[in-house]
């Protein structure tokens, strides 16, 4: 029957709604359904295409169908087993719902099966990769409280069959795959390092570990329901006294109770990391669980949730951690470790034996200590890199800084706290992690605040064996150089490197802080860690930076110039101080980082407060450059052989623009300053140099300013007498010690002092007449034939470089020599440049060339 005609029983209302619905639908290609008349009665149509025609047999049978259906008693289709309920009902029969743990169960299986059917084929490179999944699934399972798979341990016990027989084949393999087969004899030895006691155990009865971790997965068995419908008076009761609940994700019901604390933590923790979460319900929730927990062990655990729950945010949308969630974390870090330094008998550690975290766990006869999966150092790390991080990125010239640089005091705290229940606990590894870090913060710090911060520790030093409360009293007055030293010295006797090395370099830090040079460079030199600095981590190449700049900058406190200048050399030669001192990022000229690039040198870069003042560090450069610069040059004259010695080719450069300036105007910066007070030393005015000198206002940083500009002013007379003498000592024949003296202001013994260390340096041609207290100038002058002599040898010089480097490129292109292969030239350096004080590198070019000149 055609779907246009309708029954003659419809009502003339209906068959135009009908109509209607008929008209509107008449594009769709799909038949009507379900459609409702006005009296009430459900009728069913069968739809049709409109470009197929029906035959008599499936008219016939339709009409048979819609009789039976008019005689069928009519429901709703609301109500339960109504037709039009019946796909939806079979869509649900077919569903089924896994729990998350039984997903985690079959991602494992399914690795292990991938796992053996590429070890029959002898394809070890995708064996390599799904092996390394399958680690990463094991670990995750270990992350939320499971047990390890007994697939995994079983896999493990048959690798090494599967090893063995792969040896055989192992010459007809690729080189790719015989490659991923050593790999994968390494990976197989580390993990079954790891799972070492359960291995053995289903070595020893692998029927009784199978049955074991049954009965270990097998569930609970529900509590029986109560009655729907109690009684109104018991129902009240039972709402009174019903404890509050909590709805989670999807709808599921948390009780917040001290029966099903554990249940709950198991809700929460499984949430945890999933999209949609609510991180700040969660936090609730555990708060609230930490408010009915009864136990230590109830307590313990809620806090190790709670504390990561806190440090969970978003890095995309913060750049460091939020406030409030860092001081909640610290308070609940506080409150854990009181906890666990109050009852011995729980301890928490990474590794632990696998247990049933469903189940209340107490101190017995058996197992007087438990052990809680977990790791304390992992969250003090944490929450310190997370107070590193805020002080990163806030504006340190705004008071935010300097309101955050105090909750140090806290996280100070926090961190001693940590290390005495390491000590308590006898966990070594992390006692010298936690040391370190209680290391990092007081070691570039003046005595001062040292002081303030361990003025709240009267308590908690008391119970540390490292630094004993007898030693804290003692040096409470004094300087914090034997806090630095016992904290140290605990971490020599490490086995870690990287903190050994970390731990030397804070300590010579500390000394060249406090004026101990000699001790500072001792220890710096003896270490020969600027020999294997190189392959050191970015963070231990800044702090040897950090330190060796320190230790430079100690030298120039103390008057040791020399020492100073060449010391700061070694930053300052890179042209990045800036960079290599982690206190910013200098853009580079030929060279653009990456967006990822960028980003790591950001994330390197110190806090504010922890900065060296880099105008400060290069006007002790310069000012060490200039007072040893000044005295070479004059001493150079017109020996081009000592004109061509440079001790800092930086004040060079910038001396010679100086020099190229037209006009030379008052200095505005603290490099004009220095050129300016150059100039000044070279025309012999050292009074004028001290003046621009002692007007850079950096030096006002210093902590003994007017010690430092003293020093100074000494360091430049002396220098000014030295380079008057060298710039003047070819036209006297002999010079009173008095009016030198005089002249640079200094005592007569200070100048006889250093004439007569010129002349025994060889450095000034004279004798010291004591008596009549002159120094006797003497002056060798040449004749004309030595100058012409020596200016032909200069000349000839020239000629055998430039010949020397035509014919290497000559040979460098493929030609040969006139007189022979290249490899005659055996005994003059290559090119002959590298032998520049004569000899035969010299001899033999000269009475080559001399005859054809």
């Amino acid at each position: 029957m055609s779907s246009f005609f309708r029954s003659v029983s419809d009502s003339d209302d209906s068959s135009s709604d009908e109509e209607e619905d008929l008209s509107s639908d008449s594009g769709d290609d799909s038949g009507l359904e379900g459609k409702v008349a006005k009296g009430g009665k459900a009728k069913k149509q069968k739809g049709s295409d409109d470009d197929s025609d029906d035959s008599d047999d499936d008219s016939d049978a339709d009409s048979d169908d819609d009789k039976k259906a008019d005689d069928a008693p009519k429901k709703s289709r609301f109500l339960k087993g109504a037709g039009s309920d019946d796909s939806d009902s079979d869509d649900e029969r077919t569903k089924v719902v896994k729990s998350a743990k039984s997903k985690r169960v079959e991602e494992v299986e399914g690795s292990v099966k991938t796992i053996d059917n590429a070890a029959r084929i002898n394809d070890w490179s995708a064996l390599s990769n799904e092996f390394d999944r399958l680690v990463r699934l094991v670990s995750r399972q270990a992350t939320v409280a499971e047990a390890i798979p007994t697939p995994f341990i079983k896999l493990l016990s048959s690798l090494d069959d599967m090893l063995a027989g792969a040896q055989g084949a192992k010459k007809k393999m690729n080189a790719t795959n015989a490659k991923a087969l050593n790999s994968m004899k390494q990976k197989v030895k580390k993990t079954q390092r790891d799972h070492e006691v359960a291995l053995a155990k289903y070595k020893e009865d692998p029927e009784a570990f199978e049955k074991a971790a049954l009965a270990e997965d097998a569930p609970a068995p529900a509590p029986k329901k109560a009655s729907k419908k109690p009684a109104g008076g018991v129902l009240a009761a039972e709402v009174e006294d019903a404890d509050f609940q909590t709805v989670g994700v999807k709808g599921k019901t948390i009780t917040i109770s001290s029966e099903g604390i554990y249940k709950a933590l198991a809700q929460v923790l499984e949430a945890r990391g999933r999209k949609n979460t609510d991180r700040s319900e969660q936090t609730k929730i555990l708060e609230k669980l930490l408010t009915v927990a009864t136990n230590s062990y109830q307590r313990i655990r809620v806090l190790l949730a709670l504390i990561s729950a806190f440090l969970d945010y978003n890095p995309s949308t913060t750049t460091h951690m939020p406030l409030e969630s860092w001081t909640s974390a610290r308070t609940h870090l506080d409150a854990l470790l009181d906890e666990l330094t109050a009852e011995r008998a729980y301890v928490v550690r990474e590794e632990a034996p696998d247990y049933d975290d469903q189940v209340e766990r107490a101190p017995t006869d058996a197992e007087p200590l438990i052990i809680i999966r977990g790791s304390v150092i992992s969250l003090v790390d944490r929450l310190d890199d997370e107070f590193t991080k805020s002080l990163q990125n806030i504006d340190p010239h705004t008071g935010e800084y300097i309101d955050r640089l105090k909750d140090e005091k806290l996280i100070y705290e926090t961190v001693v706290k940590a290390q005495i229940y390491f000590e308590q606990v006898n966990l070594a590894e992390h006692l010298d992690r936690v040391v370190m870090r209680r290391l990092e913060h007081i070691y570039c710090k003046p005595d001062v605040v040292i002081q303030s911060l361990e003025a709240h520790l009267p308590t908690l030093v008391a119970q540390s064996t490292i630094w004993p409360a007898s030693a804290a009293s003692s040096s409470a007055t004094t300087d914090s150089t034997p806090l630095v030293r016992a904290l140290c010295v605990h971490l020599y006797k490490t086995d870690a490197s990287l903190l050994r090395t970390r731990a030397m370099l804070s300590h010579i830090y500390h000394y060249a802080l406090h004026d101990n040079y000699y001790t500072a460079r001792d220890m710096l030199l003896m270490s020969h860690l600027q020999d294997t600095v190189g392959g050191a981590d970015v963070g231990t190449q800044i702090l040897y930076n950090r330190t060796v700049v320190q230790v430079g900058l100690c030298a120039f406190r103390l008057g040791l110039i020399r020492e100073s200048q060449s010391t700061l050399q070694e930053i300052f030669a890179t042209q990045r101080v800036k960079e290599l001192l982690a206190q910013g990022v200098q853009a580079q000229r030929y060279s653009a980082l990456t967006p990822e690039q960028d980003k790591l040198e950001r994330q390197r870069q110190l806090p504010f407060h922890m900065h060296i003042n880099l105008e400060l560090l290069e006007c002790a450069y310069l000012v060490s450059s200039m007072l040893l610069e000044v005295p070479l040059m004059a001493q150079a004259g017109n020996d081009p052989e000592l004109k061509k010695k440079v001790i800092s080719r930086t004040f060079r450069r910038q001396l010679d623009y100086a020099n190229r300036q037209v006009f030379t105007g008052p200095p505005e910066n603290k490099r004009d300053h220095v050129m300016q007070a150059t100039k000044a030393l070279q025309a012999g005015d050292w009074q004028k140099s001290v003046e621009l000198v002692h007007s850079i206002k950096v030096w006002n940083l210093m902590p003994s300013e007017k010690a430092v500009k003293d020093m100074l002013k000494k360091k430049i007379q002396e220098e000014g007498l030295r380079t008057y003498l060298f710039t003047y000592a070819p036209f006297y024949s002999t010079l009173s010690l008095e009016h030198l003296a005089s002249t640079f202001e200094l005592s007569l013994s200070t100048a006889t002092s250093l004439v007569s260390k010129m002349i025994w340096n060889e450095e000034l041609a004279a004798s010291l007449d004591q008596v009549a207290g002159v120094v006797v100038l003497q002056t060798t002058e040449l004749s004309q034939l030595q100058r012409m002599a020596l200016a032909l040898a200069e000349k000839a010089s020239t000629l055998a470089d430039t010949s020397e480097r035509y014919l290497d490129s000559k040979v460098s292109s493929g030609e040969q020599r006139n007189d022979g292969p290249r490899a005659e030239r055996t005994e003059r350096g290559e090119g002959g440049r590298e032998r520049r004080g004569g000899g035969r590198g010299r001899g033999e070019p000269f009475l080559q060339f001399l005859p054809n000149l």
